[in-house]
């Protein structure tokens, strides 16, 4: 995956998102105890991080980027960066498209082989750009139940995604409804939810 894959769930986000009125953006997103300006701005603060590590020259000799990390409420998320209130949503949305053409921009500029830190162990742009991907999606699900609107991705992003970071998940349904049992947030019949789960960005063959 690249940094064009990251533009296009951005733009997902941004055209599922545009419009929602101020005042539905306080409650709770999803299955998330977070509300959904938080998880917007959760959003936009992984896409932003993603994309700082591959600004060091060495990125695997500093395990986070040292920035100040904090919270609007005990309750909420830790975050680097967040929205100004004054601007709205759409000023909230205009952040995460930001946050994310930074993100496409170091996957596509950092060298193919090059290795950056993550809490499920080192992974390659390629990695980074799907992991953007999926935060991107399914954090945009959540706040697309929210705030009711629906919420379905292209096929192909979801696919790809589910295949560079969850190659432990057989394909069951579609790519979309696997991706979102696969983090947690989907149940089935014969899969109950998932309580419990990772991705594999570590470049293939790898290990």
């Amino acid at each position: 995956m690249s940094g064009s894959d990251v533009r296009r769930a951005v733009a997902h986000c941004v055209d599922t998102l545009t419009g929602v009125p101020a005042d539905q953006w306080q409650g709770r997103a999803g299955s998330l105890e977070w509300t959904c300006w938080e998880t917007l701005e959760h959003l936009a603060d992984d896409l932003l991080t993603y994309a700082l590590r591959f600004g060091l020259a060495q990125p695997m000799d500093v395990p986070r980027v040292p920035l100040r990390v904090s919270r609007d409420r005990p309750q909420g998320p830790a975050n680097v960066i967040f929205g100004d209130k004054e601007a709205g949503p759409e000023g909230l949305l205009t952040v995460v498209t930001a946050c994310g053409g930074l993100l496409a921009t170091a996957v596509d500029t950092a060298a193919p082989t090059a290795l950056a830190p993550h809490v499920f162990g080192a992974a390659d742009p390629e990695g980074f750009a799907a992991m953007g991907v999926v935060e991107t999606l399914v954090h945009t699900h959540d706040i697309a139940q929210g705030v009711h609107r629906a919420c379905e991705p292209p096929h192909d992003l979801s696919e790809r995604a589910l295949a560079r970071l969850f190659p432990d998940v057989p394909l069951t349904g579609t790519p979309w409804s696997t991706l979102l049992w696969a983090t947690g947030r989907l149940e089935t019949p014969e899969r109950p939810r998932r309580t419990d789960w990772r991705w594999y960005g570590a470049p293939r063959g790898a290990g």
